[in-house]
């Protein structure tokens, strides 16, 4: 009934928009993933170490916080509507660039200029939607839109399953080039919301022009740190358990393309349903209980996620593992949104995201490193960040506060 009251009434304008944020986080996901397939074949076609290549995942989470807030400020200004597509063509054009990087040095660069433009989406697409549903969907919308997320995980997985091996007959390149020729594809969702989206009915001209996100972030201060460390534990949760999970099965269980493949299309499927299913949870049980109920669940299936030894028991690992991680996260459009100024609704919540992402960035690299220190064992590394995540983020959210009933569509008074 929950999930039925929640898809009742919508108007034909809040339908698109929750479709255009959806397949924006989605698409925006799936460029960045489609990084993680091919960290071995980077580093054998560069002539560097696994760690090096690493890097490009670390730099695109240290450079989202800029895109974040430079996106954001342009959509607390200009309109959520224009800059949306703006920094959707620019990750688009990032994404393909990447296939044609001469060295190691290019691809880095390419790639953490492409964190700025990853950086920008999800805060003008959450802020975009939150302000225009109606507050009773929230909890379905959050889930919906956070699971965007592993469904760009879960196309790039396709991709990499059933083309890879294609790539360079097809195209002449090299495989893992021939994957982020894809990434170009997501540009054709400009057209979309150039056609059918509106803009938000919580920004005007007028709410433009009240204050700048620092003074905003000064008189919130407190609330700014606090959703700095939430996400920063979130971050390391999502990442630590996503990231270099393919490089595991390839190294440390000499998993071929399709076993690898199908392993991560099923934990991105159950990523999806955790989100969808936690996040409508949340509209009833409240978002800070929803989230500590999901992590702390997490914590009994990280032994068979990253310990287990056969593909099945594996693939039953990830499926539950990723259930939990995405499950917590389905809430934290909603949460993040409903507890921001609305003075900076476009900045504050996507800003305080990606600074929690920098602080996160490392993970990557510090996963990789254990592991080859290890001699190519990844399941310490795996665990124990899952584990440490976890607790923090039942630890910091049981410290916040919740703010369901917020009124979003209201607009800043004028100074």
């Amino acid at each position: 009934m929950a999930a039925l009251d929640a898809l009742k009434g919508w108007t034909s304008a809040q339908k698109h928009v929750v479709v255009a944020s959806y397949l924006g986080w989605t698409l925006d996901a799936f460029d960045f993933f489609l990084m993680v397939f091919v960290i071995r074949d980077v580093a054998h076609a560069f002539g560097v170490g696994k760690d090096d290549v690493a890097w490009a995942l670390t730099l695109t989470l240290m450079l989202r916080p800029v895109g974040a807030f430079v996106f954001g400020r342009l959509a607390d200004r200009f309109g959520r509507r224009p800059v949306l597509m703006a920094d959707v063509a620019l990750y688009s054009l990032l994404g393909f660039a990447t296939a044609f990087a001469p060295n190691l040095i290019v691809f880095l660069a390419i790639r953490a200029a492409f964190g700025i433009a990853m950086g920008g989406e999800w805060g003008i697409g959450a802020s975009l939607t939150m302000e225009t549903i109606r507050p009773e969907s929230r909890g379905f919308v959050s889930g919906l839109l956070q699971s965007g997320y592993p469904t760009g995980y879960l196309l790039a997985s396709l991709v990499y399953r059933n083309l890879y091996d294609h790539f360079g007959a097809w195209t002449g390149f090299a495989a893992w080039r021939g994957m982020f020729l894809v990434g170009i594809l997501p540009a054709l969702l400009i057209l979309y919301i150039r056609r059918h989206v509106p803009e938000s009915p919580g920004w005007s001209a007028e709410h433009a022009k009240t204050g700048t996100v620092l003074n905003v972030l000064k008189k919130h201060w407190q609330l700014a740190l606090y959703a700095i460390l939430l996400m920063t534990a979130f971050n390391f949760f999502s990442h630590g358990t996503q990231d270099i999970y393919p490089t595991f099965l390839q190294v440390q269980h000499k998993f071929d393309t399709r076993t690898t493949g199908n392993i991560t299309v099923l934990y991105n499927i159950g990523a999806i349903l955790g989100g969808l299913t936690f996040g409508l949870i949340s509209q009833s049980l409240g978002r800070r209980r929803t989230i500590i109920v999901a992590a702390l669940l997490s914590i009994p299936v990280s032994y068979l996620w990253a310990f287990s030894q056969t593909a099945a028991l594996l693939a039953a690992g990830a499926f539950l593992m990723q259930f939990f991680v995405q499950g917590a996260w389905g809430v934290v459009p909603a949460h993040l949104n409903e507890l921001s100024p609305p003075d900076a609704r476009g900045t504050f919540p996507g800003t305080v995201y990606q600074l929690g992402n920098f602080i996160a960035s490392y993970n990557a690299v510090l996963q990789t490193k254990i592991g080859i220190a290890s001699g190519e064992n990844y399941s310490l590394a795996l665990m124990s960040v899952a584990i440490a995540a976890a607790l923090a983020i039942a630890v910091l959210t049981a410290l916040g506060r919740e703010a369901r009933e917020a009124d979003m569509t209201v607009r800043a008074a004028s100074p």
